[in-house]
């Protein structure tokens, strides 16, 4: 007889005390995970470059939401997209053919994409981009975005389709990689003979590691595990790896592809003036979404007096576009990002009587500061409501469609699956909120910082004001070429240092004159500045690595396969001392404008020797790892940190960074497999005789 069921009544006192250590502890993972790079890069800010954080309690606010965020988005990602991914890994290989299987395969590699939490900050990184300089890069990353972002996840999902057949007949990895790395070469140094072309490069390379974060590698490895028992070969180490390899290295043919494809309708690279000329011209102002975009995006990377050509020598016409930038929000959002930095902009391109005109009834002071408002708030959740909704829910719709429609499989605990469904979205909220307000910023501080360890830098927002300014003690210099600039002294104890004089930053009504203090060299104009940043690159790149879990989950599985020879730990820190190289080298890249090119093809050509000579299990592991560790916390603090340095070095780009960091780890990790493997071959032959 059916036993009477009674509900156990539970208060909310005991449900906190029950799931209060569970969530802890999650969080705990998190904070390991976040807290080293982080409190690494601001130690080395304040400590040895010496200078203070812009912003740091919205910095602060923005990092504790992202750990918040990365802790729901992966527990809720677990709970709700987990199961439904590899509940098609089983069910798909049972109930259908090999062509279906492929087709979802690559359907999920794009959905899975799409939803990788890193992969939104690269339509924030075009505004680093100068469109006169690399007009193919800047479109690629602000008006063909979208173009970008499916490319990519087209070359996700070709990489999934062949890593599932790939495990349905037993392939090995090496015939494959010989194939598709020498390819992706001869394409890059295609690109390279090309002006345009050859600045997507880095952009490319690097689009491979943005792809291998939290939601590709469990979907696809859940898939690939799926085949594997139906094949028969699950209980084998390597079932399902080699899937990162295939996904880091493809989405790099599909962006090259990309780039090649839309070269014919977009200018070539020219000088600032020549720009300024073509402005009307349909090639160039197509790099836009309209005339207004074109001139407020010229005017923030000019300023007012450099940008005059673009209103026909007309400072009156000028004036009333800045006036209606103040009025118009989504103008401003969409070139600067917020209000703030329009109002930093404003205090830095104009004088307090200049910014008071442009003064209106909402927006800014007449000193040019941001008045308090929700706008840039509400702007920065509806966008971000916006992007996590597009990522979260047609990769669920496809999981559920694909499971409820096509392989008419019932779907048990829906509203478990559902709750982890909300607890994702609400992750990648958050997550990309903090990314926005803490990650990205703080990478610009660091990036814009690093290089007074070996220059002269401008520190931005630390803009001082001399008061009672004589203009009778400005002088005037002249160079080489005749041209003359104006400077003053300004005294600090007994030094005294010489500045440039800018006649829009003296306020003759107030005798104030306002100021970014230059700061550097810090170590010299000789080699140990640069030493000192390819030691921060070096250790950014170790310890970063050091945290992934991810990786420590893959050296177990090493130390499996080589029966406690190659230990975890040891796996770890090979690999972390690989990216940490590969992070030196990317920096380097940047600051001494190495072409990438030069780094890649021997770096790439060691690698493949190395592959040829080793075994399938140490390739495996080798070029997965190099893939694993490209976390969504480290890509958006690595491309920030590299493109903050390559603006302030004058460098077009500061891509390249993540791609180097890629292919060292995997030289490393063979060189010691090869090493093992003969260790194991000289104890074995004793043996044999």
């Amino acid at each position: 007889m059916p036993q009477n069921r009674q509900r156990l009544h539970i208060g909310l006192k005991q449900t906190l005390s029950m799931i209060g250590p569970y969530i802890g502890g999650r969080l705990r993972a998190q904070v390991r995970a976040v807290a080293l790079i982080v409190l690494y890069m601001v130690l080395f800010q304040l400590l040895v470059l010496g200078v203070p954080i812009e912003g740091a309690a919205v910095i602060t606010g923005g990092i504790i939401v992202v750990t918040i965020g990365l802790a729901f988005f992966l527990e809720g990602l677990l709970i709700g997209i987990m199961p439904l991914g590899e509940l098609c890994g089983v069910r798909l290989p049972e109930k259908t053919t090999l062509v279906p299987i492929l087709l979802f395969a690559f359907v999920l590699g794009v959905g899975a994409t799409l939803a990788e939490p890193a992969i939104g900050f690269l339509k924030g990184a075009g505004e680093t981009v100068t469109a006169w300089q690399a007009p193919l890069l800047f479109a690629l990353l602000t008006r063909y975005s979208s173009l970008l972002v499916a490319a990519i996840g087209a070359g996700v999902g070709l990489a999934v389709a062949l890593a599932m057949a790939r495990f349905l007949y037993n392939w090995s990895i090496k015939p494959i990689l010989f194939a598709i790395v020498p390819l992706l070469l001869l394409l890059t140094g295609a690109a390279w003979l090309d002006p345009d072309l050859r600045h997507i490069v880095g952009l490319a390379w690097d689009s491979g590691a943005v792809t291998t974060g939290p939601v590709t590698v469990p979907l696809v490895l859940a898939l690939g595990i799926g085949i594997s028992r139906i094949t028969g070969r699950a209980d084998r180490p390597l079932s399902g790896l080699g899937v990162v390899a295939l996904a880091s290295a493809l989405p790099i043919l599909t962006v090259l592809l990309l780039g090649f494809a839309l070269r014919p309708v977009v200018p070539a690279p020219m000088n600032r003036a020549d720009f300024l000329i073509a402005a009307e011209r349909p090639d160039v102002a197509g790099l836009f979404p309209n005339r207004d975009w074109e001139r407020g995006y010229v005017l923030s990377k000019l300023g007012p007096q450099r940008s005059l050509p673009l209103f026909g020598n007309d400072r009156s016409a000028l004036d009333s576009f800045v006036a209606k930038m103040e009025r118009d929000r989504s103008l401003v959002y969409g070139i600067f990002g917020s209000e703030s930095s329009f109002s930093a902009w404003l205090a830095s391109s104009f004088s307090s009587g200049e910014r008071a005109g442009f003064r209106t009834d909402g927006g800014l002071t007449a000193g040019g500061s941001p008045s308090p408002t929700s706008l840039d708030l509400s702007e920065t959740f509806v966008g971000n409501l916006g992007v996590s909704l597009k990522a979260i829910l047609p990769l669920c719709l496809l999981l559920f469609l694909t499971l409820a429609v096509f392989l008419r499989e019932r779907i048990e605990r829906w509203d478990e699956i559902l709750f982890g469904v909300m607890i994702a979205l609400l992750g990648m909220f958050l997550f990309n909120i903090g990314m926005e307000l803490g990650l990205a910023r703080l990478g610009n501080e660091t990036g814009g910082s690093l290089p007074a360890s070996f220059t002269e830098i401008q520190v931005g927002g630390q803009r001082e004001v001399i008061r009672n300014f004589d203009p009778s003690v400005v002088q005037t210099a002249i160079d080489a070429n005749g041209h003359a600039s104006r400077f003053f002294y300004l005294g600090r104890g007994t030094s005294f240092r010489a500045l440039p004089f800018e006649p829009r930053d003296f306020d003759p009504q107030t005798r104030e004159y306002a100021f970014f203090p230059l700061r550097g060299p810090l170590f010299g104009y000789g080699l140990t500045g640069f030493l000192v940043v390819l030691l921060f690159a070096f250790l950014m790149g170790y310890g970063a690595t050091v945290a992934e879990p991810s990786l420590s989950a893959l050296g177990i599985t090493l130390e499996e396969i080589t029966v406690g020879i190659f230990k975890r730990k040891l796996l770890v820190r090979t690999v972390a001392i690989g990216v940490g190289t590969g992070m030196a080298f990317g920096f380097a890249k940047v600051i001494w404008h190495i072409p990438l090119l030069w780094l890649l093809v021997p770096s790439y050509g060691l690698l493949l020797l190395m592959t040829a000579l080793s075994t399938e299990e140490f390739v495996t592991i080798a070029w997965d790892s190099a893939g694993v560790t490209t976390g969504p916390v480290t890509v958006p603090l690595v491309l920030a940190t590299g493109l903050a340095v390559s603006q302030k070095v004058g460098a077009v780009d500061g891509f390249g960074i993540l791609a180097l960091a890629s292919v060292f780890p995997a030289i490393t990790v063979l060189a010691v497999g090869l090493f093992i493997t003969q260790r194991q071959s000289r104890l074995l032959v004793p043996a044999e005789e």
